[in-house]
């Protein structure tokens, strides 16, 4: 198998110093797992899907060019809008060359399942970051269905060889662990299965895949199933319609601008067109609990999806217990949740973030060393992470990002309302899911520069 080249070659450190009262109004970018999810269906419909505030960082334009080597027609016009044009459920082509997804985890293994639905091979590769994440979750339900793994790194690991299934076969599957990705892998597969599968999970995940599938027309239900958990059902073999998708602002990328006017005092910021999906929304539930001023402004639908613009103030913050059943809801945000613990009054334990340590980085314990070398208490006591808020916040440190975006967003974030400058190491592998991040925070009156 042929290697990916290597990624964030160039390393750019950065820094955010003590900032003054931050304010206006942004649009942050398109939510990247509706954006993976917009591209991967559209290819899988017959006829032109347009997709209106794609997120165009490079974790999302990896997976456009996947969907483009097999086959669909994948063209950005020159309003912003995409446009796929699909081939149609279990009719993509296998690719002349190796799928390179760079740093994209989403986009890999969502891709891994539509390509378990066809009878073909494909390799897929990425980054030394991606490299390192597991994938035998995502593969081990899909060789049930038919599919194989024909060459892999060890432990399954990227660079790997799968083959698709010749007929894919339906299945019923609990997850190990509470992962969007697993689930999502499995229904893309499912779509080419004669007959139901059936995916359970015993702590709900984000449900953006059967959102989008059901407003493509597949047919598809979900019900609980247990305290916290959900049963999916979905019929392959549907006929999906091409659709329009607006795609609304990601809630794992407005959460750095939204901790940053909750902790610079003074700040007054609107967040437009903010995603709230449910399963989405533990930040903003967690944040509330702190104390948090966030206010929900002209709350609307569109596809399926609850959207409202949002207008945060500066906050005093307090401590508060955060449950395990929440994680599924926040697994991205749990970085800046800290931070802004750090600024809060009181110990703030977050509860079970052993998702968090197969992450782009180990998060668990990357977070820990960010926050103490800034000179905030903090300890990890197994799964949960304990830190002890003293309202303000030291910094002065130097944090290493192990090729992170949102742990160098995150204490960027730390360092505007820190009482000395916070320093990441290299914030090149921010443009992965918030290119403009710099300039935007600028706007508002972050003091960030690389």
């Amino acid at each position: 198998m042929s290697k990916s080249p290597h990624h964030g070659a160039s390393v750019i450190p950065m820094s955010a110093v003590r900032s003054r009262a931050l304010s206006g109004r942004l649009r942050v970018p398109g939510d990247k797992s509706i954006s993976h999810r917009a591209l991967l269906i559209g290819a899988l419909t017959v006829g032109r899907t347009e997709i209106e505030g794609m997120l165009e960082g490079e974790d999302v334009i990896a997976t456009a060019n996947a969907v483009r080597a097999m086959g669909a027609s994948v063209t950005r016009e020159g309003d912003g809008r995409w446009r796929v044009n699909g081939l149609g459920v279990g009719t993509l082509l296998p690719p002349r060359d190796v799928l390179d997804f760079g740093n994209a985890g989403t986009g890999s293994r969502l891709t891994m399942g539509v390509v378990a639905g066809h009878p073909f091979e494909a390799v897929f590769d990425g980054d030394a970051s991606l490299r390192k994440r597991p994938m035998r979750r995502i593969l081990d339900p899909l060789m049930l269905m038919g599919a194989e793994t024909v060459e892999q790194a060890e432990g399954g690991r990227l660079p790997l060889r799968l083959r698709g299934a010749r007929e894919v076969i339906p299945i019923v599957y609990e997850t190990p662990v509470a992962s969007a990705q697993i689930k999502s892998a499995v229904l893309l597969c499912g779509l080419c299965a004669d007959g139901e599968t059936t995916v359970i999970e015993k702590e709900a995940t984000r449900d953006h895949t059967e959102r989008m599938l059901a407003h493509f027309g597949a047919k598809i239900s979900s019900e609980p199933h247990g305290a916290h958990g959900r049963k999916v059902v979905l019929r392959g073999r549907p006929e999906l319609q091409p659709q329009k998708i607006v795609v609304p602002s990601d809630i794992s990328s407005a959460a750095f601008p939204m901790v940053a006017a909750l902790v610079v005092p003074g700040s007054d910021v609107v967040l437009e067109n903010v995603l709230l999906n449910p399963l989405r929304a533990g930040l903003i539930e967690t944040l509330r609990e702190m104390g948090a001023s966030i206010e929900e402004v002209s709350r609307r639908d569109d596809a399926g999806e609850a959207i409202a613009d949002l207008r945060v103030r500066h906050s005093e913050l307090k401590g508060v217990d955060v449950p395990a059943h929440r994680a599924p809801s926040m697994i991205d945000e749990y970085i800046v949740l800290a931070v802004a613990a750090s600024f809060a009054k009181g110990d703030t334990r977050m509860r079970g973030l052993s998702e968090l340590r197969v992450k782009e980085s180990d998060r668990l314990a990357a977070t820990a060393d960010g926050l103490r070398v800034n000179g905030v208490d903090c300890e990890t006591l197994g799964d949960d992470l304990l830190v002890g808020g003293r309202g303000h916040v030291a910094g002065g440190g130097t944090v290493k990002t192990h090729m992170d975006h949102r742990l160098a967003m995150a204490f960027l974030v730390m360092g505007l309302a820190s009482e000395k400058p916070v320093v990441v190491d290299d914030g090149a592998f921010i443009a992965t899911s918030f290119p403009a991040f710099i300039e935007t925070m600028k706007k508002l009156g972050a003091g960030i520069s690389a």
